[in-house]
C-alpha cells in the first residue's frame, strides 16, 4: 500500500535573520523521511513560510523540533511586521497530499497540537478541519487581536486554548494548529503605494467582503444586525481571504491573498479579478508572487486559461503552459520564478532519488540503451515510443492548424484536437517505462525462493500475476496508439495541407505501435495459465490490429489525395 503523505506549512514570526531561519529549518531537515521543500522569508512581513512533506509521524516530529527552536530563538516582544500574527510559530497547518483523508489529517493535527503543548509548552488553538468548535474554524477569527490582544483573549472563558497553558507567554505567544485544504498564498503587485486602495481591492474580491455603512461607504457608520455584528457586503470571489499592505522592500502596495480552495477560485481567476477591480480605481496590476508552493495542475490550468484568452491552442507541452502562466501572471515581476522550486510536484521530484526513467534519457542514449545486451527496454517500450511519436505528430498538425492565418474562427476546434493528442501522448510516454517495469516484475518473480512447497506456490502465483500485468500494459499501448489515429484522421481531413505528410507518418507510426504491442501481448499470453483471460485478450488485440490497419489505409488515402 502506498504510504500516506502530508504537507506541513509552519509560519514563523521572523523574516530578516537568515541565520536564525536556517537554525529552525536545519532541525526539520534532520528528521528522517521528511523533505524540506521551500523556505520563503519576507522582510516586510517579518515572517517565513516553510514547507515540508513526509509521512505523518515524521512530519509531526519535525514540526515539534522546529517549534522548540522557534521558541528559543524568537522573542515576540520585539516582533513587528505587516502580516497578522500572534506567536513565534504563528500557524502550523497540516495538509493531506496523498493516500490520506482530511479526517485522518485532522486527527494528526491534534496529535501535533498536544505534543506542542506538552513538550514545548505552547498555547495552542486548533482551526479549520481540526477546530474543536465552529467559531474557531476560521484562522482570522482565532488570531483576532493578534499578539497584543492575547492577554485579554486568554482571560475570556470562550477563548481558553485547546491545548497548553491558558497563561500569556510574552516570548512565544500562541500557535494555531490546523488541518486544511491546499492553500495558495498569493500576492498581487500594484503600481501604487496606497495601502487604503490596496485594501479596497482586497475588500472587493474577498469572500467576506466589507462592512455595510450608512451613507458614505467609507466613513459612514457600520450597519449591525440584531446581535450587534456588522452586516457584510460579500466580495466577488469564494474561498478567498485578502488584505492590502505596503511592502517597503519593493516600494509597492500588494493585495495579499489566501486562496483556501483553488478548485473553487483558481490563481488565474483571482489575478484577473484583481486586475478588473484595480482598473476601476485607476490602478494597474504589475505582476504577482507566490509565497510557498503551488500544485502543478494550478499552473497548467492558468496556462490553458491565458492561451484560450488569446484564442491559441492549449495542446502544448507542460513546460510551455507553465511559461505562459508565469508570464501572464507576472510571477517573475519581483524575482525570478523557478518552477523546480515553486511547483510542489517538481520540488518533490528534485529531492527524491533518481529513478532513471527511459523517458528522461536523451534520445541517443535511449537508442543505445535499447541496443545494449540488456533485454529491456525491448519491443514493448519501443511500440509505446512509436505511439507517442504518432500522437505528437497529430498534435503538432493540430497546433499548426490552430494558428493558420484565415482560420482564426477555427482555433478552438483545432485546440481541442491538440489537447486530446497531448493527453494520448502523455499516456504513451508513461507506458514506455511501464512496459519495462512489467518485464522487470516477471524477472523478480522468477528470482523468488522455491525450496519449500509453500515457497514454490507463492513463486508460481507471483509469476502468473506479473505475466498478467505484462500482458495488460502492451494491450493498453495498443488501445491508446489506436486512439491517436482519430487525431491523425481529423488532421488528414481538416488540418493544414502543408503538413499532411506529417499526418501520414503519424498513421504509419500508430499502426506500427499497435502491431508491435500485439506481438508483446501474444508472446506473454503463452505463459499465462488463465486461458479464459488469454482468449479474451487475443480477441481484443486482433480486433484492434484489424481496425488500425483500416484506419491507416483511410488516412493514407486522404494524405495521397492532398499530395497530388
Amino acid at each position: 500500500m502506498n504510504q500516506p503523505l502530508i504537507e506541513c506549512v509552519p509560519n514563523f514570526s521572523e523574516g530578516n535573520d537568515l541565520e536564525l531561519i536556517r537554525r529552525i529549518t536545519s532541525v526539520i531537515e534532520g528528521v528522517e523521511g521528511v523533505q524540506l521543500l521551500d523556505v520563503d522569508p519576507g522582510k516586510a512581513t517579518n515572517r517565513t513560510v516553510v514547507t515540508f512533506v513526509g509521512p505523518p509521524l515524521p512530519v509531526i516530529e519535525a514540526a515539534v523540533r522546529a517549534a522548540r527552536q522557534a521558541v528559543e530563538l524568537i522573542d515576540m516582544r520585539k516582533h513587528h511586521g505587516e502580516h497578522p500574527r500572534f506567536g513565534a510559530m504563528d500557524v502550523c497547518p497540516l495538509v493531506p497530499v496523498a493516500n490520506i483523508t482530511m479526517e485522518e489529517t485532522a486527527r494528526y493535527a491534534h496529535q501535533l497540537a498536544k505534543r506542542l503543548a506538552d513538550e514545548v509548552g505552547l498555547t495552542i488553538y486548533c482551526y479549520e478541519h481540526a477546530a474543536t468548535r465552529p467559531q474557531r474554524r476560521n484562522l482570522s477569527t482565532v488570531r483576532a487581536g493578534e499578539y497584543e490582544g492575547l492577554p485579554e483573549k486568554l482571560r475570556d472563558s470562550d477563548w481558553q486554548p485547546d491545548y497548553g497553558p491558558a497563561k500569556f507567554n510574552a516570548q512565544s505567544g500562541a500557535t494555531a494548529v490546523g488541518a486544511r485544504d491546499f492553500l495558495v498564498a498569493y500576492n498581487v503587485n500594484l503600481n501604487t503605494t496606497s495601502v487604503r486602495r490596496a485594501n479596497a481591492i482586497a475588500f472587493d474580491i474577498r469572500e467576506s467582503g466589507r462592512p455595510q455603512r450608512e451613507g458614505n461607504p467609507i466613513t459612514g457608520k457600520v450597519v449591525t444586525d440584531d446581535q450587534g455584528q456588522p452586516v457584510m457586503i460579500p466580495g466577488s470571489l469564494k474561498c478567498v481571504k485578502a488584505i492590502g499592505w505596503y511592502i517597503r522592500e519593493y516600494g509597492i502596495a500588494q493585495v495579499s491573498i489566501n486562496l483556501t480552495n483553488i478548485s473553487v477560485t483558481p490563481v488565474h481567476v483571482a489575478f484577473e479579478e484583481c486586475c478588473r477591480k484595480a482598473e476601476t480605481r485607476g490602478i494597474r496590476v504589475t505582476g504577482s508572487e507566490l509565497v510557498g508552493l503551488i500544485p502543478l495542475q494550478a499552473m497548467l490550468d492558468a496556462g490553458r486559461y491565458f492561451l484560450k484568452k488569446q484564442q491559441r491552442s492549449v495542446g502544448v507541452s507542460d513546460p510551455e503552459l507553465i511559461k505562459i502562466a508565469v508570464k501572464s501572471l507576472g510571477l517573475d515581476d519581483l524575482a525570478p520564478f523557478k518552477p523546480e522550486e515553486k511547483i510542489i510536484e517538481f520540488a518533490l521530484a528534485k529531492r527524491q532519488p533518481r529513478t532513471d526513467r527511459l523517458v528522461d534519457l536523451p534520445l541517443e542514449k535511449f537508442v543505445h540503451e535499447t541496443a545494449s545486451e540488456s533485454p529491456a527496454p525491448g519491443g514493448g517500450s519501443i511500440s509505446a515510443a512509436m505511439g507517442a511519436f504518432a500522437a505528437a505528430l497529430g498534435t503538432m498538425v493540430a497546433n499548426l492548424s490552430a494558428h493558420k492565418p484565415g482560420w482564426d474562427e477555427r482555433w478552438e476546434e483545432f485546440s481541442n484536437w491538440a489537447e486530446n493528442g497531448k493527453k494520448l501522448q502523455d499516456e504513451l510516454l508513461y507506458l514506455i517505462d511501464a512496459d519495462t517495469s512489467a518485464f522487470n516484475e516477471i524477472m523478480s518473480a522468477f528470482g523468488l525462493p522455491k525450496s519449500s512447497a509453500a515457497e514454490k506456490a507463492a513463486r508460481t502465483a507471483a509469476i502468473q500475476q506479473a505475466t498478467r500485468h505484462a500482458i495488460e500494459i502492451p494491450l493498453r499501448v495498443m488501445q491508446v496508439a489506436f486512439d491517436t489515429m482519430e487525431v491523425a484522421q481529423a488532421m488528414a481531413e481538416q488540418g493544414l495541407a502543408a503538413s499532411v505528410s506529417d499526418v501520414g507518418v503519424a498513421a504509419l507510426a500508430a499502426r506500427a505501435a499497435v502491431r508491435g504491442a500485439f506481438l508483446n501481448v501474444r508472446i506473454n499470453c503463452g505463459s499465462l495459465t488463465d486461458r479464459a483471460f488469454v482468449e479474451e485478450v487475443l480477441a481484443r488485440g486482433a480486433e484492434l490490429e484489424h481496425r488500425a490497419a483500416d484506419a491507416e489505409q483511410c488516412i493514407l488515402q486522404q494524405v495521397q489525395s492532398k499530395m497530388k
